[in-house]
């Protein structure tokens, strides 16, 4: 069974940064996509960031030029690296990991960005 881990989140005043990491068991993170999803009080889930089993990588546009998404395959870690932290960026961060079979979720990561 996959277990995903996701660390870093905590209080930060807007303009700050935040790092998150997401740790996966196993043995197909390397095989797999990585996705940060967000979701905020009353609000839909949002894919924020995704990254390829090959380092490709994708922003959702509220966040392209602030976030930058990375993995360590060697860690089974994938990074969320946040800057210019804005308060609407305040919501439970979730990390996904899509394998060729299924898709697992971690449980989360509360980032809260004070005005």
């Amino acid at each position: 069974q996959v277990q995903l881990v996701e660390s870093g989140g905590g209080l930060v005043q807007a303009g700050g940064s935040l790092k998150l990491s997401c740790v996966a068991s196993g043995s197909d993170f390397r095989l797999s996509f990585m996705d940060w999803y967000r979701q905020g009080t009353g609000n839909q889930r949002e894919l924020v960031a995704s990254i390829s089993s090959r380092g490709s990588t994708y922003y959702s546009d509220s966040v392209k030029g602030r976030f930058t998404i990375s993995r360590d395959n060697a860690k089974n870690t994938a990074y969320l690296q946040m800057d210019r932290l804005k308060p609407d960026d305040t919501a439970v961060y979730l990390c996904k990991m899509v394998t060729p079979i299924t898709y697992y979720w971690g449980q989360g990561t509360q980032v809260t960005v004070s005005s």
